[in-house]
């Protein structure tokens, strides 16, 4: 099983980068920015994040210390394009307070610590899950960990290679011990299957456009 695993998520790799090429994902100007991306596309299209983000730019308040500073209705406004804005507001002021307090609101000085102590970390963060956290620590801080996503649960199973019960860090650890553990690796896999997702694997699927048709198996469901 293993090998075949591997040998499939190398397939689905090389077919979806020969489709769309390199992607340069995550978007975003800086560590922070990209922190700020991450916790405000929880539940929302990445559309929607861009515009929050750029309501921030315009108001000069995209830094941990101005976003604490500002009163709750100034920030609802500007959250708003995301949605859920009273709740991503109280999350993205947790984790600036969180930076501020611990790292002087520097996110190269979060970066500093090792992996495996500064993922519990970002988790203990109200608001901060295992998505949001790995999305973090790949994109902001550059430490190899793979980001599960709803496409990315929705790849594997369609595509018979994890069961759709299977858990988080389940589908983590199947990256993570069958893709190559390199940074560049593990960011461009998880910005193509975004861009797969998106086009392609959607909850009703566009399957025989898609640049991994061909490793459908005959006859398998389109779910």
């Amino acid at each position: 099983m293993p090998k075949h695993v591997r040998r499939a998520l190398r397939e689905i790799y090389d077919r979806m980068a020969a489709h769309f090429g390199p992607t340069h994902w995550w978007p975003g100007d800086s560590p922070f920015e990209i922190a700020v991306g991450a916790i405000l596309v929880q539940n929302t299209a990445w559309t929607n994040v861009e515009k929050a983000i750029a309501n921030l730019k315009r108001a000069k308040k995209l830094s941990p210390r101005v976003i604490l500073e500002s009163d709750d209705d100034t920030l609802h406004e500007l959250l708003r394009p995301s949605g859920y804005f009273r709740v991503k507001s109280i999350r993205l002021r947790a984790f600036c307070k969180h930076l501020l307090t611990r790292y002087d609101g520097d996110m190269a000085k979060m970066a500093e610590r090792p992996l495996d102590e500064l993922r519990p970390e970002l988790l203990s963060i109200a608001g901060v899950g295992p998505e949001t956290a790995d999305d973090i620590l790949l994109y902001a801080c550059e430490k190899p960990v793979f980001v599960i996503d709803a496409y990315t649960r929705r790849m594997l199973t369609r595509h018979g290679l994890a069961d759709d019960r299977a858990t988080y860090e389940e589908l983590r650890a199947l990256f993570e011990r069958n893709v190559d553990n390199d940074l560049h690796t593990f960011k461009e896999y998880h910005g193509l299957i975004v861009y797969t997702g998106k086009d392609f694997c959607r909850r009703g699927p566009k399957c025989e456009s898609c640049p991994l048709a061909p490793m459908l198996k005959r006859g398998q469901p389109k779910l």
